[in-house]
């Protein structure tokens, strides 16, 4: 019986993956801007990173995007896009890079399920050194303003929170859906705003967020976490597919919504 509900849940999870990787396919092929590949250097590694520029006629803030448990998908690719759209420069690196098969990326693994194991056996150490040298690169370009967000999805979203106690000149750090350090003295190192964007059907990961607002706020730091009722785990996505539950879709554009008006406050 519960083999035969994890082989349900993955027939309806994969179609739904797939359907989402084909709309952000598309639309990063009509894309009018730059798009292009860089190849970000952190000692030994090199970090395989999409990077999209703003049609604007100013130096404009960035954004390091930090994919899903899944690697680097055309879904976060297509995050990328929107917020280029949007008016930022954004950066979605690979923390895959170099370790798919025969030293390949994401794109290189069988499937979603290999991805998925290699994520998890990432070491917290180097995660953290590849999005520090993004960062580095991204604040460094001439059409840049030097200042630089973080923002992550599901696993992601939880490396977003995570480095946020490791760098102390993040503008701001968007947590979707992912959980927040336990150590208080890490918490204590948090120097820039984090947001929260939950899914009110998320109770995996809604359990950790009253324990993080409470670490916060002893320390004295922004935690404003905004939970979505009706929506789940992974609505910003999931609110983008053509046959989206209401809730994951008002959930997305919700989130949309407030993302931008915070993303305002990182200055232009």
């Amino acid at each position: 019986m519960k083999r035969a509900f994890a082989i349900a849940i993955v027939l309806v999870l994969v179609p739904a993956f797939s359907s989402a990787q084909q709309s952000s396919r598309q639309r990063l092929e009509e894309s009018p801007r730059h798009q292009e590949w860089v190849a970000v250097k952190q000692g030994d590694r090199v970090i395989h990173s999409f990077l999209v520029f703003p049609e604007v006629t100013d130096k404009a803030p960035a954004v390091v995007v930090i994919h899903e448990n899944r690697g680097l998908s055309d879904w976060v690719r297509g995050v990328a896009d929107q917020l280029a759209e949007a008016g930022y420069i954004a950066i979605a690196p690979d923390l895959l890079s170099g370790l798919g098969p025969g030293g390949g990326k994401t794109s290189d693994f069988p499937d979603g399920n290999s991805a998925r194991e290699a994520i998890y056996r990432l070491p917290p150490d180097q995660v953290t050194a590849d999005l520090h040298a993004v960062v580095d690169y991204v604040a460094k370009l001439p059409a840049s303003t030097g200042a630089v967000a973080v923002a992550g999805f599901c696993w992601g979203g939880s490396q977003s929170f995570r480095f946020a106690t490791h760098r102390a000149d993040l503008a701001a750090a968007f947590v979707f859906y992912g959980r927040g350090p336990d150590d208080k003295d890490a918490i204590a190192r948090i120097n820039s705003p984090v947001y929260g964007f939950y899914g009110g059907r998320d109770a995996r990961v809604n359990a950790t967020v009253p324990p993080t607002a409470e670490l916060m706020k002893e320390v004295g730091r922004t935690f404003e976490p905004v939970t979505y009722e009706g929506a789940g785990h992974g609505f910003m996505r999931a609110g983008e597919l053509p046959n989206a539950s209401e809730a994951n879709q008002k959930a997305r554009e919700k989130a949309w919504g407030r993302w931008k008006v915070l993303l305002k406050k990182i200055g232009r």
